[in-house]
């Protein structure tokens, strides 16, 4: 399994592009400097529906600059080259994929270096050729899991996924919040019976307090939306300003 979690193992979700290619690739090394686990790279998409008014934004402005799955896939072999522990994710629709082809995406990631894939939009029940591609080139399946997931969906999630399960701790889309919800600790406590793979809880989180709340039941936390955010409002500081937020979550 090419994921390494710790007690505080933390998941940075970047969009790809935004503002601009250069600058996402200082984001993603300033992340791992200040210790991110995992990285996930987001592929800007224009239909963005699991995704709150921040992401969608990103995903505006990345598209902008005319941001590519392909573009995306180099950006993950500039990183790998950089650091050869960190965990590499692409997170994407499925369209870019399809578009590309199943099997020519999944051979280009693996060659640049990317660990596993995160298809947002793609039902389990409706997997079978991304596992197969997946499969044939090693890469992780990860799948999401939610709390309104019935056990036997949570037990067919568990079983297509190879790297580790994602689960959204609330319904809705992505977007920090105030308050975290006691549902995500029900559907890991749920997910736990079916799987032995690590578990990240993701959707809304955004402060050191609600960092440290899931790392007691989880074996990482996702951020996203939180330094989308961050990026957003610090033009031209954003890779210093993003390690300083990570920082913060991790102290």
């Amino acid at each position: 399994m090419p994921f390494y979690f710790n007690s505080k193992s933390l998941v940075a979700y970047v969009t790809c592009g935004d503002p601009d290619l250069a600058c996402s690739r200082d984001i993603v090394f300033a992340a791992i400097d200040a210790g991110s686990t995992i990285i996930e790279l987001g592929v800007p998409f224009s239909d963005p529906v699991a995704d709150g008014p921040v992401i969608q934004r990103a995903s505006e402005r990345a598209l902008k600059q005319h941001t590519s799955i392909e573009q995306v896939l180099t950006l993950a072999s500039e990183i790998r080259q950089h650091s050869q522990s960190v965990g590499l994710i692409i997170f994407t629709y499925l369209n870019p994929i399809l578009r590309m082809g199943m099997k020519k995406f999944c051979k280009i990631a693996r060659h640049a270096g990317v660990d596993g894939v995160l298809v947002i939009d793609l039902p389990v029940e409706e997997s079978a050729a991304y596992i197969e591609a997946a499969k044939a080139n090693g890469l992780s399946t990860i799948f999401l899991a939610a709390p309104t997931s019935t056990d036997a969906r949570l037990k067919q999630i568990a079983a297509a996924s190879t790297g580790f399960v994602y689960v959204v701790s609330r319904t809705g889309v992505t977007g920090t919040r105030e308050q975290l919800t006691s549902d995500a600790e029900a559907v890991v406590k749920r997910l736990r019976k079916f799987t032995k793979l690590p578990i990240a809880v993701g959707f809304g989180i955004s402060k050191p307090e609600q960092f440290a709340a899931v790392g007691k039941f989880a074996d990482a936390a996702v951020i996203g939306s939180a330094i989308v955010q961050t990026i957003e409002n610090n033009p031209g500081k954003e890779a210093e300003s993003v390690a300083q937020f990570i920082h913060q979550l991790l102290a």
